[in-house]
């Protein structure tokens, strides 16, 4: 029975250091930027010791590799709620689904972690194979309800999916720039509408 609860004990300690982390790795390098984020300043801002560091992760590429793929999981969960937000048809559900990934990416620092520096950090085909794993998901789901209920053009799933994400990682990174999301919002609706079968 103690052994149990020593094992609880060290997996909620083993927990609690690898999310301290992540905390304080997203907050540095959301603030900071990865190249100006140093691996003791990410120790200090989690109150652990670096040998605690290496023992969660190989070395900072690795840790900022899961926190992009923690930031990725959060957008697709924002994603999937608003798309079920207002049951309707499949180009409603798109529509939703664009603005909860727009609203997602209003979070500090989320725009620089994944648009930014991922691609600069951990290269274009790393991103999109994150992105294919965790949020583009959603999307590709969305594309192929909308096929398959004759809602929409029939076109090839991956050109289309990967053309609709750039899409709309375009629109966050404009909107963090300034731009006006009810214009995006406004475009992007009408962008989708023209895939509807007439």
């Amino acid at each position: 029975m103690q052994q149990n609860n020593e094992t609880r004990t060290n997996k909620s300690r083993t927990d609690a250091t690898r999310s301290a982390l992540l905390k304080a790795a997203r907050r540095l390098f959301a603030e900071k930027g990865y190249a100006e984020t140093s691996t003791p300043e990410i120790v200090k801002a989690a109150g652990v010791t670096r040998g605690a560091l290496y023992h969660h992760f190989e070395d900072k590429l690795a840790l900022f590799r899961a926190v992009i793929t923690e930031e990725y999981l959060k957008v697709a969960d924002e994603i999937t709620a608003s798309a079920k937000e207002m049951p309707g048809s499949a180009i409603d559900a798109l529509q939703q689904g664009g603005r909860g990934y727009l609203k997602a990416m209003e979070r500090p620092g989320r725009v620089r972690i994944m648009l930014l520096d991922g691609p600069a950090v951990l290269g274009q085909l790393e991103i999109d194979r994150i992105d294919r794993e965790t949020s583009a998901d959603a999307l590709r789901l969305g594309l192929t309800e909308a096929m398959q209920a004759g809602e929409i053009e029939t076109l090839p799933l991956d050109a289309l999916t990967v053309q609709l994400s750039a899409m709309f990682d375009r629109a966050a990174l404009a909107i963090s720039e300034g731009d006006d999301p009810q214009d995006h919002l406004q475009v992007l609706d009408a962008l989708l509408a023209t895939l509807a079968r007439h």
